[in-house]
């Protein structure tokens, strides 16, 4: 015989990772993972089903553990019993089970760490609570599967008449995957299952109103909020938890520090050696003495403290250095459908929610099927019955029930069963006191069948029975919750504790940012000399002046075309007249770094109809989603792409739909249509915008929502020549709509005037522009353009720190191509450097200067303003 012939060629990798596939899912799903509809292993499951099958319900007598273990190993369970005996102590230790499902007489262990005697000497039975997880297991509510050698059955899952895997959570390592699911409230836990029942489209911020966090059997204090949620709506989160303490003082005048309760699965007797090796190490100072009090009336260790310690600072430190504070990560992973999966809180509620749906109805067919089948049989009673002297007479004349069958179905139209439950009757079934009890059944029968054919045909009413169910056992069996939940640092959302105001956000040239109440710059008329605003620092300049509101967040843009978040609250506020404080302490800037533009979002999720729009230096437009700008880095995001010579200008929101309107420092303006400004990428450069003639630069840009009017113009050759005084005309004011936007130019030298919109006509952008207001000696360039209306105030902030408030109505309205009328006085050394436009603020009733009135100053002509100032 040679035996070579009977050996098979296999691939020895195919063959190891097959082999521990296999291997793999059997740890998985028939060791270490408990099923999301029972909430139990295979062990828990198999110990409790071997309970009832022994008869060991709550209301009967203990019997010997041994006899337990000895019945699962032998039908069920093919380990070790040191695995099943594990198991079922465990069960009835209430420091590890919220609810316990075994009810243990003898020693089962401590929460010191001791294990439990040998199960030769202990006794055990099922819990009340433990019986609702068996509760119609005979009523073909689930599947039994054959048992490992084939001669029984064992149920694959419980019913399961709570959601048990919230309420005692679960713990097991499998192979590359781990469970660890907190033990939760009874009652709590009920709630949410009748909550998702309620509203099934409930979202888990609403479930956690129900069902706060975890509650573990040991108490203690969860601080913070943000890790129980992470647990609900990811599946995976850090729970921290306290032990509880509190400071007693002896008659002796010493403090001691009582700890009566711990952390989940903390070993006692493990943290006082941890204290005790604290002291001897000198890592903790102030512990005189250290002592376990505890006893049946509950945990205290007792923490005496040297007379010079201090109580809260030692407390602290067994916080940090021993479990007395720990954390729970949560992973809640269980079995679905025979496969692994991380679930959120809903998902689990909805799969057990699924799950008593599918015994409901089960237990409602077959209650229905006993019900039809018991009145069949009670029809063929009443047949009989009404039918008593033939009934005898036929029986009499039969030689025995074989032959009697048949002749009674023949005579009366009987079913089998019917004629077979008639011979068995006994004869004082026959009476008229048996009859009438016959009719009853009969009409309860009929009612029971109209009932469960309601559930099966509604699925409000099955939900309703459900929903039924559940209340009865809350409330026959509440706990009380016993673990704490407070607030953390962490949870406190800022902006929630952040009041809603407009602030004033100044910049200086060398970098000094502060913010600082509107209500500190009190209104004046214009061509007032204003307030400091900011006190200046040695060669420091004023940079810019804006507003923005406490809960918004600043995108600061740096002339290299580089991006930063701030929120504006982060930023300190101070007075008026303070320097602020350097940006480089708030923003990761690099040295060479400077503030090209700032943009105040309240919230980039509200503003995703807009884009941004950049404009350079040398006049290079482009459009970019603002959406590219979300999630910006604490060492900030590349936004443009800055060309050899030039610089970013400055950042505005912006729809396609909008013109843009660009103003240069010389004093021209070019008007053209915003969809001529393509999306591009976030570090392009851009497209023309204006074609600059020399030494000229970009001074502003401006979106505007109102549509102008088109018109042709020669880019070739530079518009008409600058007008003499004489020339410049007002505007007829009282046909000026108060609510219309007009364009307010600021130059230099103090100088200003509005324009009505109208007179920037809509050209193909890249041309050369139109003029916008004459600049020269007396003006100087152009600082910028914004749009106002006349309720508006605008803040003017020169180059050495003085500020001003004006309202715009101060602000003559002049046609286009003027020099404008005299904003503020300033000294021959200072510049405007920067304004902004103020929103919704009230005007001050008092002026730091007694002004003339607008009417009693004469600035209508370039030639009467150069004559005053002479």
């Amino acid at each position: 015989m040679n035996p070579a012939k009977y050996l098979v060629p296999i691939d020895i990798e195919a063959e190891m990772k097959a082999s521990y596939l296999d291997y793999s899912m059997s740890v998985i799903i028939g060791r270490a993972l408990p099923d999301v509809r029972d909430g139990l292993k295979p062990v828990h499951r198999r110990i409790l089903y071997a309970m009832l099958r022994e008869g060991l319900l709550s209301n009967r007598r203990f019997s010997k553990c041994a006899g337990v273990v000895g019945e699962v190993l032998k039908k069920y369970h093919p380990h070790g019993d040191s695995a099943v005996y594990d198991a079922l102590v465990r069960m009835a230790q209430p420091w590890n089970m919220s609810v316990p499902l075994v009810n243990g007489q003898g020693n089962f262990g401590s929460i010191d760490g001791d294990s439990a005697a040998a199960y030769r000497y202990t006794e055990c039975k099922m819990t009340a609570i433990a019986e609702y997880l068996l509760r119609d297991i005979d009523k073909d509510t689930v599947n039994f599967g054959p048992n490992f050698d084939g001669s029984t059955e064992e149920p694959l899952v419980l019913p399961a008449a709570y959601p048990n895997l919230l309420v005692n959570g679960s713990e097991g390592i499998a192979v590359g995957m781990a469970t660890k699911i907190p033990p939760h409230n009874f009652g709590e836990a009920i709630d949410a299952v009748v909550a998702l029942i309620d509203n099934p489209d409930i979202d888990i911020p609403s479930l956690m109103q129900v069902i706060p966090g975890p509650d573990f059997p040991t108490a203690g204090t969860i601080y913070g909020r943000s890790g129980i949620y992470s647990a609900y709506t990811t599946g995976r989160g850090k729970v921290l938890i306290r032990g509880n303490a509190f400071f007693e003082e002896s008659k002796t005048g010493k403090t001691s520090i009582i700890i009566d309760e711990l952390p989940y699965q903390v070993n006692k007797a493990r943290l006082i050696q941890n204290i005790a090796s604290l002291v001897k190490d000198k890592r903790v100072e102030g512990i005189s003495a250290l002592r376990d009090e505890s006893d049946r009336t509950g945990m205290r260790i007792v923490v005496e403290l040297k007379k010079d310690a201090f109580p809260d600072i030692v407390l602290n430190h067994l916080y940090k250095h021993t479990p007395l504070q720990s954390t729970f990560g949560v992973i809640m992973l269980s079995i679905v459908n025979n496969r692994p999966a991380v679930l959120t809180l809903k998902e689990m509620l909805e799969h057990y929610l699924a799950h008593r749906k599918d015994v409901t109805i089960r237990r409602s067919q077959y209650e229905l099927r006993k019900a039809r089948a018991r009145l069949h049989i009670l029809e063929g009673y009443l047949i009989a019955l009404d039918n008593i002297d033939e009934l005898i007479r036929l029986i009499r004349s039969s030689l025995n029930a074989d032959e009697a069958r048949p002749k009674l179905m023949e005579a009366f139209a009987l079913s089998e069963i019917q004629a077979q439950a008639i011979l068995d009757m006994r004869l004082h079934r026959l009476t008229g006191m048996e009859r009438s009890k016959i009719e009853e059944e009969q009409r309860k029968l009929i009612e029971q069948c109209e009932y469960l054919e309601a559930i099966l045909g509604s699925e409000a009413r099955l939900l309703e029975v459900i929903r039924e169910e559940l209340v009865a056992i809350r409330d026959s069996h509440q706990i009380e919750r016993r673990t704490r939940i407070v607030e953390s640092a962490a949870d406190i959302n800022i902006l929630d504790l952040i009041a809603e105001e407009e602030q004033v956000v100044t910049l200086t040239m060398r970098g000094y940012i502060k913010r600082t109440s509107a209500d500190q710059f009190q209104e004046q008329r214009r061509g007032g000399r204003g307030k400091r605003g900011v006190r200046r620092r040695s060669e420091d300049l004023g940079r810019e002046i804006f507003i923005a509101n406490t809960l918004s967040e600043l995108l600061i843009f740096t002339a290299k075309g580089q991006v930063y978040k701030i929120p504006v609250y982060s930023i300190p506020e101070t007075q008026r007249d303070t320097s602020g404080t350097p940006i480089v302490n708030l923003l990761k800037l690099d040295g060479d770094e400077k503030i090209a533009s700032v943009l105040c979002l309240r919230d980039i999720e509200e503003e995703q109809e807009y884009d941004l729009i950049f404009c350079s230096k040398n006049g290079l437009i482009k459009r970019t989603t603002l959406s590219a700008y979300k999630n910006i880095r604490r060492n900030g995001l590349r936004a443009y792409n800055c060309g050899e010579g030039d610089e970013l200008l400055t950042v505005q929101l912006s729809r396609p739909d909008q013109d843009i309107l660009i103003t240069t420092k010389d004093g021209t303006a070019i008007r053209f249509r915003g969809e001529q400004v393509r999306r591009v990428g976030r570090i392009s450069k851009g497209v023309r915008g204006i074609n600059l003639r020399d030494q000229d630069e970009i001074a502003s840009m401006i979106v505007l929502d109102v549509a102008g009017e088109e018109f042709d113009v020669d880019e070739d050759v530079e518009e008409v020549e600058i007008l003499d005084s004489a020339d410049e005309s007002s505007v007829d004011e009282s046909a000026v709509d108060p609510d219309e936007l007009l364009l307010l130019t600021v130059t230099e030298r103090g100088y200003g005037k509005r324009t009505d919109l109208s007179a920037y006509r809509v050209q193909n952008r890249a041309g050369m522009g139109i003029r916008d207001i004459q600049t020269g000696e007396r003006n100087g360039r152009v600082v910028g353009s914004l749009l106002v209306k006349d309720d508006d105030r605008i803040m003017l902030m020169t180059n050495l720190g003085q500020v001003i408030k004006i309202p715009v109505t101060n602000i003559r309205t002049l046609s286009r191509r003027t020099k404008g009328v005299r904003l503020m006085k300033i000294d021959s050394d200072s510049r405007i450097v920067s304004f902004t436009r103020v929103l919704d603020h009230e005007a001050d009733d008092d002026t730091e200067e007694d002004l003339p009135s607008i009417e009693e100053i004469s600035e209508t002509s370039a030639s009467s303003q150069d004559e005053s100032e002479t």
